[in-house]
């Protein structure tokens, strides 16, 4: 479980780091009239960071196993997860919101999805390399 909290470390950062960009963006995008609702994109950095979390400890679990099969399972059912979670809360937000859908919101929290994708690459690859990983 200690490995899952290290490893994890670099997606408390990223959620961190973006909350704390977002709150301050806030004041940024009313101020210039952007169209951004910042609360859609405080959501989607939450969800994305709690998926990302389970989907590394599904793979960091997967890891241990002796057959190499599971761990690409592994990836591959996280990443299935993973997407069709994003879809059906688009889906929930856009069924929900009506005519205050926001498109702007909805495409930079997709950018978010890149962030923790690569950063979630990043520690399992940073994984893979240690012994006894």
């Amino acid at each position: 479980m200690t490995k899952f909290f290290k490893h994890s470390s670099h997606l408390f950062s990223v959620f961190v780091i973006l909350g704390v960009i977002l709150i301050f963006a806030k004041e940024f995008v009313i101020r210039n009239h952007m169209n951004i609702d910042v609360v859609v994109l405080q959501g989607a950095n939450a969800i994305l960071y709690i998926l990302s979390l389970i989907t590394l400890n599904l793979q960091i679990k997967a890891m241990k196993n002796t057959n190499p099969n599971v761990f690409i399972r592994s990836v591959m059912g996280s990443m299935m997860i993973k997407m069709f979670i994003v879809v059906a809360v688009v889906f929930a937000y856009a069924m929900l919101s009506g005519n205050n859908f926001n498109k702007r919101g909805i495409f930079i929290s997709l950018f978010f999805y890149l962030i923790y994708l690569a950063v979630e690459v990043y520690s399992l690859m940073k994984l893979n390399k240690q012994k006894n990983a």
